[in-house]
């Protein structure tokens, strides 16, 4: 099973600067939500996503849906990577983070909710 990227988040510091460079350069949708948070709304098709302002490296990350947040979590780390945030319920989604061999940040989304019943 292949597996999409349907969320990206761009770090970077400058908050306003980054709105109008994303917004006038590709025509995206930017929604301040607050402070150092905006979501960004790209063309149909793509994945949307959010522009965090941050005062360290600036960076992207983006996220991919999983079926088995918990068993992609635990392959990612048999596969040389590193667990930063296990699975997470951020009241929107279920998500957790990895690094890859190189140290670069992937975020993992639950793709099927869970049944609470």
């Amino acid at each position: 099973m292949s597996s999409p990227i349907v969320h990206i988040d761009i770090h970077g510091g400058n908050e306003p600067a980054q709105h109008r460079f994303y917004a006038e350069l590709f025509g995206w949708h930017v929604d301040a939500k607050g402070p150092g948070y905006a979501l960004v709304r790209t063309p149909p098709g793509g994945p949307d996503g959010a522009l965090v302002e941050s005062e360290h490296a600036p960076g992207v990350v983006f996220g991919v849906a999983v079926d088995d947040l918990d068993a992609a979590v635990e392959r990612a780390a048999a596969l040389g990577g590193a667990v930063v945030m296990p699975p997470t319920d951020n009241g929107w989604v279920v998500k957790a983070q990895v690094t890859d061999p190189a140290g670069n940040r992937v975020t993992l989304i639950r793709s099927t909710p869970t049944d609470a019943s």
